[in-house]
């Protein structure tokens, strides 16, 4: 056998290895799923984090037996641990709402195939029954609309980045909209320079991305002054105007995924100000939904506070009294209204537990107007932590 017969073989051997894999995932994640059914008539969370990190510690000893290192075998069951735990909690959702599962989900989304809001639905909904119908849209207004007029079952919206901060033109919108926040998700995002010829960045005078992008590509921009920014509504939007063009001096700035869909390639990668950049979305629809109790749940809340001073003291205050954790605290100007606010907060509770109501009765007695945003599965699968002793 020669070399390159050798090397066949060899490549043959980890193909059949991939699909042994791929069959024991598959059967993980059904087997999984009799774990969510066995607790819907439970108390038990989805999560038992004793169990996690026991069996992480047993992996990783047994790992290294095997001649595989701590980190690779940490990083390799943190993937698997989400994608159960996020299949447990969808599963248990549908028990919760058995009137949201449709055989057909049309979604309303911010530009075409391949922007960042495309990538976070499809990643979103692959977890979900249902046909996926997408609905590619211009703006947020359009988005919202969309789903208000009955068009869309549900609508995506990225609501901020680990880079750029909050996106304030949703928040706006989330203002004035009577649709309810139903789910979220994070997603990571790595924005990659992108042309339709081969070239290199010294030719390149003209980058096409949106205003976001460009927000969390600062630094990387900051070092070329000469190169000319065109505005786009999406990303999508911006791989097209490439495509279009055709151009060694042209480029967009957007995911490799997305870019691929277009036939653009990557010139360079890794762009954003922050290393670990990624973007929550959010989904909404027209009826909230019930959280399970075995699911960590979000509720978002929006409300003006009286024009004295202390009042958003006294706000927290509430939260604090009846340990109600808050994790973010957004304001935004009410229009028609002069340096006037309106905040948004997000709290990790679940609308239906004793001291959330509680909490959220008192507030309504000490706020001009408070109005519930939705309250929904929390998707922020943080990692069980293993100690160093036990990766060394």
């Amino acid at each position: 056998m020669n070399t390159e017969q050798h090397l066949s073989a060899l490549r043959n051997d980890i193909n059949e290895i991939d699909s042994d894999i791929l069959v024991l995932l598959a059967k993980r994640r059904r087997i999984a799923n009799l774990v969510a059914e066995s607790k819907l008539n439970s108390k038990k969370a989805v999560r038992d984090l004793e169990r996690e990190e026991a069996m992480l510690i047993n992996l990783i000893s047994y790992g290294k037996s095997l001649g595989l290192d701590a980190h690779y075998v940490t990083q390799l069951f943190h993937v698997i641990i989400e994608d159960s735990v996020l299949h447990q909690q969808a599963l248990l959702q549908r028990h919760q709402n058995p009137d949201i599962s449709a055989p057909t989900n049309r979604v309303a989304f911010l530009g075409n195939q391949g922007s960042y809001s495309y990538l976070a639905m499809q990643k979103y909904f692959s977890r979900r029954p249902g046909k996926l119908v997408e609905l590619g849209c211009k703006s947020f207004d359009e988005i919202i609309t969309t789903v208000e007029k009955g068009l869309a079952e549900y609508a995506i919206l990225p609501i901020e980045n680990t880079s750029s901060g909050s996106i304030n033109e949703v928040y706006d919108v989330l203002q004035h909209t009577t649709l309810s926040i139903v789910g979220e998700l994070t997603h990571p995002i790595n924005h990659c320079l992108l042309t339709a010829t081969d070239t290199t960045l010294d030719n390149v005078d003209t980058f096409f991305g949106h205003p976001q992008v460009f927000a969390q590509c600062s630094h990387f921009l900051r070092n070329l002054p000469n190169v000319h920014i065109e505005y786009c509504d999406s990303t999508s939007s911006a791989f097209q105007q490439v495509k279009k063009l055709n151009a060694p001096n042209i480029a967009a700035i957007g995911s490799a995924e997305g870019g691929k869909s277009y036939g653009l390639t990557v010139l360079e990668e890794a762009l954003a100000n922050q290393k670990e950049n990624h973007s929550r979305f959010i989904v909404v629809a027209r009826k909230a939904v019930n959280v399970a109790h075995q699911i960590p749940a979000k509720t978002t809340l929006i409300m003006s506070t009286e024009q004295k001073p202390g009042a958003l003291v006294d706000v927290l205050s509430v939260l604090k009294k009846h340990d109600v954790n808050m994790c973010k605290l957004e304001s935004r100007p009410i229009n028609g209204n002069p340096w006037e606010e309106m905040f948004y907060v997000d709290v990790e509770a679940n609308i239906n537990a004793e001291n959330v109501k509680v909490a959220l009765s008192e507030l309504t007695q000490i706020t001009p107007f408070l109005k519930v945003l939705g309250c929904y599965p929390s998707e922020n699968i943080r990692p069980v932590n293993i100690s160093s002793t036990n990766e060394a």
